[in-house]
């Protein structure tokens, strides 16, 4: 049988080191492809999790599988090379001084990919913005919607296979709310990724995830 793309035994997160513990999490496997939500107040510990499964947080206790392999401390020292396979968009919607082209390329570059006009083009459709309308338009003409579909487009052209949504329809429109949602299906059918999405909505969240997983005080409380 093949391993879940992410198991947890006995994981327990604090923000710093030495600090109070956050987050409890005794078991959870995810499987590959899955599409899993993440509902519970502020606070509740989705965006800690989401930190723990996206290799920016190193749990104080516990054991964390990726792929089947065990993610030790030396993993996590060169976290740099999960975190290709592992991509969270978090809260803040944060892009460079560039073009909406430039944007989504960046993270390529970085990566020593080739960023070419196609896959570009490719992460700007899955999100509903057209590369002739957007690709050379700058960062500041971009409105708060149009600006968060970009960060999710430039996640997309990565193609990774973890992709870590932290409230990604948080001030958004009816219809940029949709757009994300087919991105996010879309992700899943063509690419085969996996999904792990923390969201207040929990409408727009029931509609295309697989499970819902709801947290209380850093604890999943219900869902498993």
């Amino acid at each position: 049988m093949n391993a879940p793309l992410y198991e947890l035994r006995g994981i327990e997160a604090a923000h710093e080191k030495g600090g109070e513990r956050v987050l409890h999490v005794p078991a959870l496997t995810i499987a590959h492809g899955e599409i899993l939500g993440l509902a519970g107040h502020n606070g509740s510990g989705k965006s800690t999790l989401l930190k723990v499964l996206g290799f920016l947080l190193e749990p104080c206790e516990g054991t964390l599988f990726f792929e089947g392999a065990l993610v030790d401390a030396r993993a996590m020292r060169a976290g740099h090379l999960l975190r290709r396979k592992a991509v969270l968009l978090g809260q803040e919607t944060r892009l460079l001084r560039r073009s909406v082209a430039a944007n989504v390329a960046y993270g390529l570059k970085l990566r020593g990919l080739p960023a070419p006009r196609e896959v570009v083009s490719r992460a700007l459709a899955l999100v509903g913005l057209d590369y002739a309308g957007y690709a050379a338009r700058p960062w500041m003409r971009l409105s708060g919607g149009e600006a968060r579909r970009v960060a999710l487009a430039a996640r997309l052209a990565l193609d990774p296979m973890a992709l870590l949504l932290d409230e990604p329809t948080a001030g958004l429109d009816r219809e940029s709310a949709e757009h994300v949602k087919r991105a996010v299906i879309s992700a899943r059918v063509e690419r085969g990724a996996t999904l792990i999405i923390a969201s207040h909505d929990m409408a727009w969240l029931s509609s295309c995830a697989d499970r819902v997983l709801t947290m209380e005080e850093g604890r999943i409380v219900a869902g498993l």
